[in-house]
């Protein structure tokens, strides 16, 4: 009995060297809802699961920071998140945001990268479509 609480023991540790597994870490839109009509400006709620949100700069393991496009496509893993109108960063750790959009119909695409804005790629991605009235 003693040696196979050992062997349980030893098998727990092993799965929880590996890290995370990437089935269960991904990032969603807590609002506003796919496919909402909204007015502006309009609230935005960043979520993540499997993954810390830390600030830009903390090169931890499994953390990071999320992103928001406008209208754009996620960003390949490995690749720098640009930073401009349509790339917006929340390198303090925002888990929020207020945007102002043109009416019309629009894409958020949530994008979670590391500490030094580089993309987890589109697994850790999630796209919403709203229209703005």
């Amino acid at each position: 009995m003693k040696n196979l609480f050992v062997l349980a023991c030893l098998c727990l540790l092993a799965a929880c060297a590996h890290g995370p597994d990437p089935q269960s870490q991904g990032v969603f839109v807590v609002e506003p809802a796919d496919g909402a009509i909204v007015t502006s400006p309009f609230r935005v709620k960043f979520g993540v699961k499997g993954m810390e949100v830390r600030p830009a700069g903390d090169l931890i393991a499994n953390t990071g920071h999320h992103h928001l496009l406008i209208d754009a496509q996620p960003i390949a893993q490995g690749t720098v998140v640009p930073a401009d109108a349509t790339h917006i960063h929340f390198g303090k750790g925002q888990t929020e945001t207020e945007i102002s959009l043109a009416p019309g119909t629009h894409t958020l695409t949530l994008q979670f990268g590391n500490g030094a804005h580089i993309s987890y790629g589109p697994t850790m991605s999630k796209t919403i479509t709203v229209t703005v009235r």
